[in-house]
């Protein structure tokens, strides 16, 4: 069972991992998404993170598919029961808008959007999907302050941020007497990506190697890609288990002792390789409560045990071996 926490700088008790649902209304039917979250919520979960742009990448599918299931599903639950956190700013795919979209009129249109699809009053936690070195970041805290005040929003976080402009934002709140970003949501696991080739896939901002500066800042910290899209696990069961293009985004000399060390912790302990990916980062010092995913509530026990695993600070260090 997971055990829940009080998320840094709220007053949001989330659990230890949160289940991340881009594929909700799209590859996973409504169905299947109910079985998944409610086997999630029996195993302690309370915890689900979307995006108002998840799901738009299917053209004839609907808009915000992943909101709209969490919030088909929401309609059988207590609201008070779930935190729902979502994310706005991203390109528009349906439309081709391919412009960077944080901006107050932008992310505000995004926002009203993600209540209707989830059925909801007020979101949890909101997180700006990306960043837009162009806007001031006055301006965007100015904002969410102001949905915050409205009620729209609880909380709000930063996603896909450099390390500078959190703490240049958080250093405006704090100087105006305004709330801040809460948490951060970068791009971490225990794999190590080839930078050119991730970024490639629009991934960048390895929180290890970019976000050092973020690491004491007392925010919560929520990894996404953190079972490292399952690629340790495929290397258990060959090379040829790997995709082309999974190798190429994890092409780092670094993960050949990585994979090696997590073999050897797994073995230890008596788990699977899987699990110690993500206990890697449920036992940072700082919070950190990763973002799994699953496509099958047999998926989500797995990931369940993960949170279970108790790796000391000298496992931890093994595991960064390079």
């Amino acid at each position: 069972m997971l055990s829940k926490v009080m998320l840094a700088n709220t007053d949001l008790k989330v659990s230890q991992l949160c289940y991340g649902t881009n594929m909700l209304g799209s590859a996973i039917d409504q169905q299947r998404a109910n079985a998944i979250l409610d086997k999630f919520v029996e195993l302690g979960g309370n915890f689900v993170d979307t995006a108002r742009s998840y799901g738009d990448w299917i053209p004839d599918g609907p808009k915000g598919a992943s909101e709209r299931a969490i919030g088909a599903w929401l309609k059988g639950r207590k609201r008070e029961d779930v935190v729902v956190a979502t994310k706005g700013g991203f390109f528009d795919m349906r439309v081709g808008d391919y412009r960077n979209r944080v901006t107050p009129a932008d992310v505000a249109s995004d926002l009203n959007e993600s209540l209707e699809h989830l059925g909801v009053d007020t979101i949890d936690l909101y997180w700006l999907h990306m960043d837009n070195m162009e806007t001031p970041v006055a301006e965007l805290v100015d904002f969410l302050n102001e949905q915050k005040a409205a009620g729209k929003i609880r909380w709000f976080g930063a996603s896909n941020w450099t390390a500078d402009r959190v703490l240049e934002a958080n250093a405006y709140a704090k100087a105006n007497g305004k709330t801040g970003f809460a948490a951060i949501e970068p791009f971490w696991g225990l794999a190590k990506p080839n930078e050119a080739n991730a970024m490639q896939q629009g991934y960048q901002l390895y929180f290890e190697d970019h976000g050092s500066a973020l690491k004491d800042a007392g925010l919560a910290i929520l990894p996404y890609c953190a079972q490292s899209r399952g690629y340790f696990s495929m290397l258990e069961q060959g090379e040829d288990s790997v995709s082309d293009a999974l190798k190429g985004f994890y092409d780092n000399p670094a993960n050949k002792g990585r994979f090696a060390a997590a073999q050897k912790v797994a073995q230890r302990h008596g788990v699977s390789v899987a699990e110690v990916v993500l206990a890697y980062l449920v036992n940072q010092p700082q919070q950190v409560i990763p973002i799994f995913g699953a496509s099958s509530p047999e998926r989500v026990e797995e990931s369940v045990k993960a949170a279970g695993l108790k790796l000391s600070a000298d496992e931890l260090a093994e595991l960064r071996a390079e």
